[in-house]
């Protein structure tokens, strides 16, 4: 067993260089990579043509600090606030206020490969719209100016005007490292959904294809939000939802993507219903069924499946033709169907069958038979299409849902004008639908309203899945006629909050969430010196000697750890009764086989190391200066031990 230091300094950039020296070790010497053996290593898969050469794809003015902005480590911490969320003890959901790439930055241990689905709602980069400004060396403190909190006069967000001559490379540099680190949080079988408009559809498409593969692009969605608009010259009624995967070999070996198609269950309950009221005689069951669908008003969805009425001991179906296609050819299938009862061959289709005779006589073999028969030989024979059978169907790329539902949602919760372009619960529910079920987890970093949140709880109370999400959202400062100042709101994640709160009350939920907000890391960053004062260096010295900020918390240190330690934010943190001098915190999570033990107080006394019994795999955390060598030692004999 051993004793180490634990240090923030984990950066995305040190895990893709491991995975590197994995498959290239001979590339590395005295911790760099040599560029010139990783070519030879690489041989036919490097293109060396030259720094000049041109190569297809998305360029624009910033994106190599783009790509670096993804790979600078982050200086920030998430904090826990008690009692800014709902039901937090029992809770799996997770609300964070803060600026969305140093989060995601933050997320990248404990998370990689853990999201099933992401679905995001970014700028749309109109010409009004505020985008993200990254352009910055010192990223949390430039975050905390912006927001206004540190300097009340900054800004969370800056204009896009169309006048700029970066217009659309401030737009594609804001959303290149975010959509880096997006993919990484990726499950292998998980998707991302990203809404846009005619602005940016092109650039958003060829730059996922550069960051997920082309080979990974699903589909391009057209969401027609109206059926009229006001224009110059075309009346622009509709948006984009762009769906790329992370692998979709992978996405395909779960399975197909289906949708219920609308009614379809409704009509298999009541089917269901008959079938036990008549004691399953099928020819009353479809009498009742086709006086039921006749009492339906024509535009309700369950009439679409009137035709469904016939019904067996394999459940309720439609007596479908099953001719060949009248495409001219004279080879197809015309072999004799025998009637069950008159035992004479049946009338054919003029165009022959659609089946041959193998598959033909395994339809008459199965029990009860797949082929339909009239009264006598004198009908055409129908092949038996089951509801049951064909009551999903793929989710169409083209559809139509009025947005004004979506505001009217709103509205109903929070008050007027709070959100005037909310996304509706019903499209992101379709698509939670379509890429989730379970226990998976779902993603949202710019989480506006707060609908993805809402949508999850309402699709896991349909089908009871247990899905979790994770909403990110800037703490973007209201402005003074923004009707949220008046309720006391300060920021659009306060608003986003209680939009969620009264959501769930109103559906008389259960579902909660923690909240948690982005500060400054609980460690001290190093300063780097390159001057000759001797004093200088000294004192640089002495104030590294204790690692944490001065006015560090345990709340947000924990938080710190667990995260640095790869343990996700809903860890449970159990305070071990066990201890009476010490405060020992277990953390455990299903995604680890082992727990983190820890200690943050200024003392470890000597009971407590006596008392503490560490599992296979267990680690001991506490500060370097609240234990001696010889209890450090002592604890190593039990078990991993890490200080701070």
């Amino acid at each position: 067993m051993s004793h180490t230091r634990l240090h923030p300094a984990f950066t995305f950039t040190d895990e893709k260089l491991a995975e590197l020296k994995r498959v290239a070790p001979e590339a590395f010497a005295d911790g760099k990579v040599h560029w010139e053996v990783l070519k030879e290593a690489l041989g036919e898969h490097v293109d060396d043509e030259g720094a000049e050469a041109e190569h297809f794809g998305l360029n624009w003015p910033g994106k190599r600090d783009a790509r670096r902005m993804a790979g600078l480590p982050s200086t920030g911490a998430l904090v826990p606030k008690p009692g800014d969320g709902i039901n937090e003890d029992s809770t799996r959901n997770i609300f964070i206020e803060g600026e969305n790439l140093e989060v995601l930055k933050l997320l990248q241990k404990s998370y990689a490969g853990k999201v099933k689905m992401i679905y995001i709602d970014p700028p749309y980069n109109t010409g009004n719209d505020f985008v993200y400004e990254d352009d910055f060396t010192e990223p949390l403190e430039e975050y905390l100016r912006r927001t206004g909190q540190v300097d009340e006069e900054g800004k969370a967000l800056t204009t896009n005007t169309r006048a700029d001559g970066r217009f659309h490379s401030k737009w594609l540099s804001m959303m290149y490292p975010r959509l880096r680190l997006a993919r990484q949080l990726l499950c292998d079988d998980g998707a991302v959904f990203v809404s846009i408009d005619d602005n940016e559809v092109h650039h958003l498409r060829a730059l996922m294809n550069e960051v997920f593969g082309e080979e990974n692009f699903v589909g391009e969605i057209v969401w027609q939000r109206s059926k009229k608009g006001d224009a110059k010259l075309l009346a622009r009624v509709h948006e984009y939802i762009v769906c790329f995967t992370r692998n979709t070999d992978a996405v395909l070996a779960e399975g197909v993507w289906r949708m219920p198609k609308e009614g379809a269950d409704e009509v298999l309950t009541q089917y269901e219903s008959f079938k036990k009221e008549l004691k399953g005689k099928h020819e009353k069951i479809r009498g009742a069924m086709m006086d039921w669908y006749r009492a339906l008003k024509d535009d309700d969805p369950r009439k679409a499946h009137k035709h469904y009425n016939w019904s067996d001991n394999r459940g309720l179906y439609f007596a479908a033709d099953f001719a060949g296609p009248d495409d001219g050819r004279l080879n197809r299938p015309r072999h004799d169907i025998l009637h069950p009862v008159t035992g004479k061959p049946c009338k054919k289709p003029s165009t022959g069958w659609r089946w041959d005779p193998e598959k033909t006589n395994w339809a008459l073999g199965e029990k009860p038979p797949r082929i339909h028969f009239g009264p006598d030989e004198t009908t055409i024979p129908c092949r038996k299409s089951y509801l049951n059978d064909i009551s999903s169907e793929p989710f169409s790329t083209v559809f139509y849902r009025d947005g004004r539902a979506a505001t009217l949602e709103v509205e109903s919760l929070v008050g007027k004008g709070f959100f005037p372009f909310p996304k509706s619960k019903e499209v992101i529910g379709n698509l939670l639908q379509l890429a989730t079920n379970g226990t998976d987890l779902v993603l949202d970093f710019f989480a506006g309203s707060g609908t993805t949140g809402q949508a999850v709880q309402e699709l896991n109370a349909v089908d009871g899945g247990q899905r979790k999400f994770i909403l990110v959202q800037l703490p973007e400062v209201l402005e003074d006629k923004h009707p949220g100042r008046k309720e006391g709101y300060k920021t659009i994640g306060d608003i986003s909050k209680e939009r969620l709160r009264r959501a769930f009350k109103k559906n008389k939920s259960t579902c909660g969430f923690k909240s948690l907000s982005l500060a400054h890391s609980n460690y001290t960053a190093w300063k780097d010196y390159h001057g000759t004062d001797a004093k200088a260096l000294e004192d640089l010295f002495a104030a590294q000697e204790t690692p944490l900020r001065e006015g560090w918390s345990v709340e947000g240190l924990t938080t710190e750890v667990m995260l640095l330690e790869g343990f996700p934010l809903d860890s449970r943190v159990e305070v071990q009764k066990a201890f009476k001098k010490n405060t020992v915190q277990r953390i455990h999570h299903e995604w680890h086989q082992h727990a983190l033990f820890v200690c943050l107080d200024k003392k470890i006394h000597a009971d407590t190391i006596a008392a503490l019994v560490l599992g296979e795999g267990d680690t001991f955390i506490c500060l370097d200066t609240a234990i001696d060598d010889q209890s450090k030692l002592r604890l190593s004999d039990k078990g991993m031990i890490k200080t701070i």
